[in-house]
């Protein structure tokens, strides 16, 4: 099952372990947005935002579970470049045991703060009851969601992509089929919505635990209940590598929690152009995160072999191919940006106001490219505190203080806003671009040791 990234055709390997996530993060995105899509044409703006709403409060746990799954993910990678197997047995016990009690905290933290997290991001009126409804199902569900990111994050470290596409397809399929039954079919709206993505993440997590539990001797992990024994040198490196980088992106995700809510004051229409904006800008992360994804494992073997010039080579191409597509998705949005908001949103008034936002879109599509590869770089050789001090320059100094600066001093309204969340998003890949060229970096120790 584990696949060794050290040696062969950087292209072919980065293509290739790439390919099944980017199809499974299309799959993602198509579950996550089939949410958007049906509740926005049967429900409304009011439905479609306050999906995208609870959606963005749900984050707050899912970021969190994709820090510490990062990490682990990392950790197997530089195990196997070393090949200390009996690493890698120690990171999945141990991963395994402290994410899923972490989801529980997790869940009861939201459920107690859910309505003051609606209230601090201003969600309008209209879809205040729908949000709720939205993360709180999320909230119960947050095990599951757990679950299934660890799971695929381990078999991500050992080089294994084609599994987490099917399991995904899974979920994706359910969810479309749930999402009909209970948002058309039921008439229940942003409480079904939630439902089948909830529903359909737990089956998936059922399905890749009896996968894995059935090839447990192909790398080593028996799934006795001894093994999920916390190591306790195992979680020291693991909350080494993982706090830094759970925090970084629950920076990024307050702050923007912090931009919504003055984007949210303008009211429905323009919080339902902002709602849809997100998911675009999702729709370029689906290639860029898979290929962020892939480097990372591969940057993650390499280092740990001490391979710094093929690490090199991984990151130049790694940005060259994520600017290739988000350049092809930039001329869709320019040349068609009301078919583009009219799959989620029929409303006449939301289509016509669609074009203040192609600019923004454009330059979001960059700033993923450019930002996925960097931080494929910094995570793949551990350097966690690095990953956090880009995530507080981005989220707090960046987004936050150019959003006021913009918005409010130089009063661009809502365009400032955006534009201070987009030139935010560049800041990674300045940050990491200078640690890269400077190459400290090539003698840093492993986040692993045997």
């Amino acid at each position: 099952m584990i696949k060794d990234f050290t040696r062969g055709s950087i292209l072919k390997q980065l293509l290739f372990f790439s390919g099944p996530l980017m199809m499974s993060n299309l799959l993602q995105m198509v579950y996550n947005m089939v949410d958007m899509v049906i509740v926005g044409q049967f429900v409304g703006s009011a439905g479609l935002t306050a999906v995208s709403s609870g959606g963005d409060i749900m984050n707050i746990g899912t970021t969190i579970c994709m820090g510490f799954s990062s990490a682990g993910q990392i950790m197997i990678s530089q195990h196997i470049g070393r090949h200390n197997y009996d690493g890698i047995k120690k990171t999945i016990g141990t991963m395994f045991s402290f994410l899923l009690l972490l989801s529980i905290v997790i869940t009861i933290f939201g459920l107690l703060y859910r309505d003051m997290l609606i209230g601090v991001i201003n969600v309008p009126p209209e879809a205040v009851e729908g949000a709720q409804a939205y993360s709180t199902v999320c909230f119960y569900g947050m095990f599951f969601i757990f679950g299934y990111n660890i799971l695929s994050a381990i078999l991500r470290g050992m080089g294994d992509s084609k599994r987490p596409f099917i399991f995904i397809s899974i979920t994706a399929t359910l969810n479309l089929i749930l999402d009909l039954v209970f948002v058309v079919g039921l008439g229940i709206g942003p409480w079904g919505a939630a439902f089948a993505t909830v529903i359909g993440q737990a089956i998936s997590f059922i399905i890749s635990f009896i996968y894995l539990y059935h090839r447990r001797e192909s790398f080593g992990f028996d799934f006795k209940p001894r093994s999920f024994i916390i190591d306790k040198t195992t979680l020291v490196h693991l909350l080494q590598l993982g706090l830094p980088m759970a925090l970084q992106h629950s920076v990024v995700v307050f702050s923007k929690f912090f931009v919504n809510s003055f984007i949210n004051s303008y009211g429905l229409i323009m919080s339902a152009i902002n709602a849809i904006g997100s998911k675009i800008g999702f729709c370029a992360s689906v290639v860029t995160q898979a290929l962020g994804t892939a480097a990372t494992s591969m940057i993650g073997q390499n280092f740990g072999a001490a391979k710094t010039e093929r690490i090199k080579r991984i990151v130049g191409i790694s940005i060259l191919c994520g600017l290739v597509f988000t350049t092809a998705l930039s001329v869709i949005i320019i040349f068609f940006p009301e078919e583009v908001f009219g799959l989620f949103d029929r409303n006449p008034v939301v289509l016509k106001t669609s074009y203040i936002y192609i600019t923004i879109a454009v330059m979001n599509f960059t700033a993923f490219a450019l930002r996925s590869a960097m931080m494929a770089f910094i995570n793949g050789i551990g350097n966690a505190m690095l990953a956090f001090i880009i995530g507080v320059t981005d989220g707090i100094i960046g987004r936050v203080c150019l959003a006021i600066l913009l918005g409010v001093t130089f009063k661009m309204g809502i365009m400032g806003f955006w534009l201070g969340d987009v030139f935010a998003s560049f800041i990674p890949f300045v940050i990491g671009g200078i640690y890269f060229m400077i190459g400290l970096w090539e003698h840093r120790k492993l986040a692993v040791q045997i």
